[in-house]
């Protein structure tokens, strides 16, 4: 693994997360596979579901509907992916849990107002999930000492890379780019005090 000093840089840097996963909780995740694959997958089948929603709900805006018709097929595709996994491994898809880390993003977006800035929330929050799995993913494709699951999280840690800049650029499509960064900003601000409040769990993906 990376010293902590390289991985603080290194997640500031390519995702701008102003703190980054304590390094107990990969140590955490291994003994808990069967219940991190779980949240796992049910994360990818929520961020189809946003994706399809968020579709719904503007699809007068054309090129946010091409963005994101193919990204619903790829989050469903790793939901399978997952899945296959728990299979090969002899465990079952379990309960859902209760998402404490985006339940607290989602308390910070815009519920009234202008069209334009519940908009923007909308994508900003997607977009933190995507950096946040991003990061999480490096972690575990790193971390881990199973060779086969590094290797699996490094192509997860790939994709969710593309699509924290996919919705980050589409904000910046549809909205001013200084008010997006202002509010991204921000963001990052809510989410920093987010990871702090959290506490370290090794069954669940955020």
């Amino acid at each position: 693994m990376e010293p902590l000093d390289d991985l603080t840089l290194n997640t500031k840097s390519i995702l701008g997360l102003q703190l980054p996963t304590d390094p107990r909780w990969v140590n955490l995740a291994e003994k808990s596979m069967g219940e991190i694959l779980t949240d796992h997958a049910y994360c990818e089948q929520k961020a189809a579901a946003s994706c399809i929603s968020l579709i719904q709900r503007y699809n007068q805006k054309e090129k946010l509907v091409l963005a994101l018709a193919p990204v619903v097929t790829e989050e469903w595709g790793h939901f399978r992916l997952v899945l296959a996994e728990l299979q090969r491994r002899g465990l079952k898809l379990g309960m859902q849990r209760k998402d404490e880390y985006v339940n607290a993003l989602f308390e910070f977006t815009q519920k009234g107002g202008n069209e334009e800035g519940r908009l923007l929330d909308q994508l900003l929050m997607m977009a933190m999930v995507e950096a946040r799995s991003c990061e999480r993913f490096k972690r575990l494709s790193e971390g881990l000492n199973d060779e086969y699951l590094r290797k699996f999280y490094r192509r997860f840690m790939e994709s969710e890379a593309g699509h924290y800049t996919l919705f980050i650029e589409l904000a910046e499509t549809y909205i001013d780019k200084e008010k997006v960064r202002k509010r991204w900003k921000q963001w990052l601000d809510h989410e920093n005090q987010i990871m702090k409040d959290l506490e370290v769990r090794g069954d669940r993906m955020h």
